[in-house]
């Protein structure tokens, strides 16, 4: 019971340490209208997993990826995937990935048993990315019973609430969504359905402080780069002609011209140079800077 209780209480932290980035991922994609398509049908194809799969819709044939959900991986053949069957492995508390692949297997078929039947799809075509050449676009699916299969996924423990969301076909806000599959994850962990009936409440938490650790030294490793950036910067209203000719898209002439419109008192004072544009003076900016700001 210790350890369940250690599971759940660890499980609700990724939960909602996950909610907080997922927050981030919204597109301006996500706010066109949804369409429905109803009779949709289940494609056999190689390139199906249990959160992606392709469809016919009808007119055409689309690669469908859910909103709101990430199911394990079924292979790991690219940097990405390793990274990411990584990252689920952690999340789930397991072994290895090799277990984490076989639950990715068992999510896939689930999918395909569910979806046997001709089902609805609401999709804005928001573009999802992802490993398919011919792109695939974020959906909701709902089964011929009516059930949200995303929700599914979650509550048999096949399934973490992780991704891009957005305003639900019902009409539910993003935020109730993610709340409602927070609460179907969460029950799914107590219950020890699916992935969970392998997870190591041990393990969750050891992984969680190596993920710490890690973002700790990324962001001493950013920390170090942007201060070697910033030692490189030159200084608009002191740096030769031959420095300003260092930086890329700046030539003999137009470094005269800098050198003439001194003193800058900001960096945007650049824009009054001729030959400089908006486009120009934000590729510029980095590299660059005026000492009054600098202080």
């Amino acid at each position: 019971m210790a350890a369940m209780n250690c599971l759940f209480k660890t499980g609700l932290r990724i939960l909602l340490t996950a909610l907080s980035l997922i927050s981030g991922f919204a597109s301006a994609t996500q706010a066109a209208k949804l369409q429905r398509f109803d009779e949709a049908k289940w494609i056999q194809s190689q390139a199906n997993d249990g959160d992606s799969f392709w469809v016919d819709i009808g007119e055409k044939q689309i690669h469908v990826r859910f909103y709101f959900i990430d199911c394990p991986e079924t292979l790991a053949s690219r940097q990405s995937d390793l990274r990411r069957l990584r990252a689920q492995t952690r999340y789930f508390g397991l072994s290895e990935g090799a277990e984490t692949l076989r639950f990715g297997q068992q999510a896939k078929t689930f999918v395909a048993k569910i979806l046997s039947r001709p089902f609805t799809v609401h999709t804005a075509f928001a573009n999802a990315l992802g490993r398919s050449k011919k792109g695939r676009v974020y959906a909701f699916v709902t089964t011929a019973d009516g059930e949200d299969l995303a929700a599914l996924l979650v509550k048999e423990g096949l399934a973490r609430t992780y991704g891009v969301g957005r305003k639900a076909p019902d009409g539910r806000s993003r935020k109730e969504v993610f709340k409602t599959l927070r609460d179907l994850e969460a029950a799914a962990m107590l219950k020890r359905v699916g992935i969970w009936a392998a997870s190591d409440a041990e393990k969750i938490v050891a992984y969680r402080a190596e993920e710490g650790r890690e973002e700790r030294e990324l962001a001493a490793f950013q920390d170090q780069s942007q201060a070697k950036q910033r030692e490189k910067k030159l200084d608009l209203n002191r740096a030769t002609g031959e420095e300003l000719q260092s930086l890329k898209g700046i030539g003999p002439a137009l470094s005269k011209r800098i050198i003439a419109g001194r003193p800058y008192k900001t960096i945007d004072d650049l824009i009054k140079v001729k030959g400089i544009g908006k486009r120009t003076l934000e590729k510029l900016r980095p590299f660059i800077f005026v000492l009054s700001e600098a202080r």
